[in-house]
C-alpha cells in the first residue's frame, strides 16, 4: 500500500508516523511533497521516508493520496491533479471545512475521496477524527481509513452533513479542555499548590477520567455519581461548577464552534 501525503506538515507527519510505527505500511511505501524545503526535511527525518518537491508525482504513484494543505491552498493543488487524480486512487482530505462537493466538482464524480476531520491530539497519537465518504468511495475505503486515521487514535464515520458537528466538538474540543485543566491548576496554586504539581495533576486527571469513560462504557454521569459521596468534597465541588453553569457554557461551546464551522464552508 503506497501512501503518498501532499503536504508535509505536522498533521502529515503525525500520520506517517502512525502509519509507519503500526505497521499499515512501511517507510519505503511513504512519500510527501511540499512546497517548503523545512517541511520535507523535517517529514524526511521523522518518518524515514521519502519526500518530493512534485505533488504530481506523488499522486501518481501513490494508492492513497492524503491532502494535508491549508485550505485556502486546496483550490490551486486540486487544479494541478485534474486528470491525474482517477478512481484508482483513494483522496483523502484533511482541509478542514472543504466539502466534498469541491473535489467532484474539479476532480470528477468518478474519484473516491474521504473528507477527513482530525484534531489536534493526533499528534501524540490520541486524535479523535471522523471522516464522511463521496464520489464513489465504498465500504473498503471507509474500512481503510478507519485503519488509517486509528494509528494515531480513534476514528469514526459519520455524514458530512455531520462533520460541522465533529468540528465544534473534537475538532475545537482540545482548546476547551485545555481551558479546563488551565482553571484546575489555577484552582489548585490557588489553595497552596505549585504550579508544576498543579498542571501535573490536573492534565492527569483529565486523561485518567476519560480513559475511564472509554474503557468502562459506562455514562458519564454513572461515573460522576460513583464518586459523590453524601456531604462530601466532590459534591461541593460540583455545586459550584453547576452555580457557574459548566455544563451549559462547554454546550454552548460546541454549538458556536458548530455555528461558525457551518459559516465558514458556506464561503469556501
Amino acid at each position: 500500500m503506497k501512501v503518498g501525503f501532499i503536504g508535509a506538515g505536522r498533521m502529515a507527519t503525525a500520520l506517517a508516523g502512525g502509519l509507519i510505527s503500526s505497521g499499515f505500511t512501511s517507510a519505503e511505501n511513504v512519500c510527501a511533497s511540499d512546497t517548503y524545503e523545512s517541511a520535507r526535511e523535517k517529514f524526511a527525518h521523522e518518518t524515514g521516508a521519502t519526500t518530493l518537491e512534485a505533488n504530481l508525482t506523488v499522486a501518481e504513484q501513490s494508492d492513497i493520496v492524503i491532502l494535508a494543505v491549508k485550505p485556502q491552498q486546496l483550490p490551486d493543488v486540486l487544479q494541478e491533479l485534474k486528470g491525474t487524480i482517477t478512481g484508482k486512487q483513494l483522496l483523502v482530505s484533511i482541509a478542514a471545512g472543504s466539502p466534498l462537493s469541491l473535489f467532484l466538482e474539479t476532480l470528477g464524480d468518478s474519484i473516491r475521496v474521504i473528507r477527513v476531520m482530525p484534531n489536534t491530539p493526533c499528534l501524540v497519537k490520541q486524535g479523535a477524527s471522523a471522516f464522511a465518504r463521496g464520489g464513489n468511495a465504498t465500504e473498503a475505503d471507509a474500512s481503510l481509513v478507519d485503519s488509517l486515521l486509528s494509528t494515531v487514535g480513534t476514528a469514526v464515520e459519520v455524514p458530512e452533513s455531520q462533520l460541522d458537528a465533529v468540528t465544534g466538538l473534537s475538532g475545537s474540543g482540545p482548546a476547551y479542555i485545555y481551558q479546563i485543566i488551565e482553571a484546575l491548576s489555577d484552582g489548585a496554586v490557588r489553595m497552596g499548590l505549585p504550579r508544576h504539581v498543579a498542571t501535573q495533576l490536573a492534565a492527569q486527571t483529565v486523561k485518567g477520567a476519560a480513559e475511564m469513560v472509554l474503557e468502562t462504557g459506562e455514562h458519564p454521569g454513572a461515573l460522576k455519581d460513583a464518586v459523590t459521596s453524601p456531604g462530601g468534597t466532590t459534591i461541593a465541588g460540583i455545586h459550584a461548577l453547576e452555580s457557574g453553569g459548566l455544563r451549559s457554557s462547554l454546550m454552548n461551546a460546541v454549538a458556536a464552534a458548530t455555528l461558525r464551522s457551518i459559516e465558514l464552508g458556506k464561503k469556501s
